[in-house]
């Protein structure tokens, strides 16, 4: 089910973003929606709640538009990473990097959005936070070039568990039986879902592979040990990108604290911060010789691999306009129960764009991952209830001190 495989040859899929952004704002979002701040993030997502409240039907477009940007997001990235010989993520990387942040100054020239001006105390500031973003990016996109985006999806849920161990050790949060029961489900998915792939290796190393459709035995075509080997590589990446991502959520949410940046602040600065970084990586770590340059843009689809790497940055700020947007227009219950249900859409993609294979393994993975979701998010809401309560319950004890004063 996971193998680094050739391009599909439809082009119309067209370009490859930084498909860890997703989830990583997500994880951010929750990160700021538990700090208890009375911050603009989570007086937006209260606005939010009684414009979805008055109008419900005018949530349906951004609900639809932040699915199709984290759909088209994980796809096209896959879609980049999966070329036999690709093997410059760094120049991939930097290439996003610098059309990112030459589209959002673009947008902010025009008036659409605002941020701060570039100031060398904030860059300093931010710079740690730049540096963990590059590592999350790019072990997403070396985890991608060897796992499948049904088996990415689902082992990225292990963020989550990382981050609320993460919370209960730096912030003095907690964890609920609940949480702990989509734990426990995220982790079985996991567990589902290596099962499947190693399974589906391990037939093929004896032989056999397996048809993407009906799951039947089909005799194996090209080097037979490989497969295996692959998929150690790709979970090792897997690995270290849920560490990292943890580490950047974390950090982040300290980091913000000291500088004040709001989300398009923190999406230029994270940017610009880390093409010096990339292009660094890229000189001294990428084989930049003329044979390799040739085997990673083949002639025959060079100006589109281009195109696609270019796409890429530029949708980088559509993914974040979505996800302001969805949660400006809903209520934070909404854009969290949207984040849960995507993951299903998103595996699904791999197997429509890409064969992974659609049996019995890999469908109870999708599925598990998804009801862990429903039940974290479920969790989340739940705890959200309980601390506004206690916090209403603080300000009324508060209030009635005061007035016996």
């Amino acid at each position: 089910m996971s193998r680094p495989s050739s391009r599909p040859g439809s082009p119309g899929l067209g370009s490859s973003p930084r498909g860890s952004v997703v989830n990583l704002q997500q994880y951010a979002a929750d990160a700021k929606i538990s700090s208890h701040r009375g911050e603009d993030v989570q007086t937006g997502l209260i606005n939010g709640e009684q414009k979805a409240q008055a109008a419900p039907t005018s949530a349906v477009l951004p609900i639809l538009a932040y699915c199709g940007a984290s759909i088209m997001m994980t796809v096209v990235n896959k879609f980049v990473v999966s070329g036999t010989h690709f093997s410059m993520t760094f120049l991939l990387l930097t290439i996003q990097s610098v059309v990112c942040c030459g589209s959002v100054y673009i947008v902010k020239k025009l008036g659409f959005i605002t941020f701060r001006d570039f100031d060398m105390k904030d860059a300093k500031a931010w710079f740690p936070i730049s540096a963990l973003l590059v590592s999350v990016i790019y072990t997403g996109s070396k985890s991608l070039q060897f796992l499948s985006i049904p088996v990415y999806t689902i082992f990225k849920n292990l963020t989550i568990i990382l981050i609320a161990y993460g919370e209960v050790i730096w912030f003095g949060g907690h964890v609920t039986g609940l949480s702990l029961v989509s734990f426990f489900l995220m982790v079985g998915s996991s567990i589902i879902a290596a099962w499947s792939d190693i399974h589906n290796a391990m037939i093929a190393k004896n032989g056999a592979s397996l048809d993407p459709t009906t799951g039947a035995e089909l005799p194996l075509v090209g080097s037979a040990g490989s497969l295996l080997a692959n998929l150690n590589v790709g979970y090792l990446w897997m690995g270290l990108n849920c560490l990292f991502s943890a580490a950047y959520v974390l950090a982040m949410r300290k980091r913000i604290k000291v500088t004040g940046f709001k989300d398009w602040d923190s999406m230029f600065y994270n940017n610009l911060l880390c093409i010096p970084v990339l292009i660094v990586a890229s000189v001294v770590v990428e084989d930049w010789g003329a044979e390799n340059l040739n085997l990673n843009f083949p002639a025959e689809g060079r100006s589109f691999l281009l195109f696609a790497m270019c796409f890429s940055g530029a949708a980088a700020v559509f993914i974040s306009y979505t996800t302001a947007w969805c949660i400006r227009t809903t209520s934070s219950t909404t854009y969290s129960m949207v984040g849960s249900l995507n993951k299903l859409p998103v595996a699904a993609s791999g197997m429509i764009f890409f064969g992974d294979p659609v049996n019995f393994g890999s469908v109870s993975a999708i599925g598990t991952g998804f009801v862990a979701g429903l039940v974290y998010t479920v969790a989340k809401q739940n705890q959200s209830k309980v601390e506004k309560a206690k916090q209403a319950k603080l300000a009324n004890n508060n209030y009635a001190l005061r007035e016996k004063a």
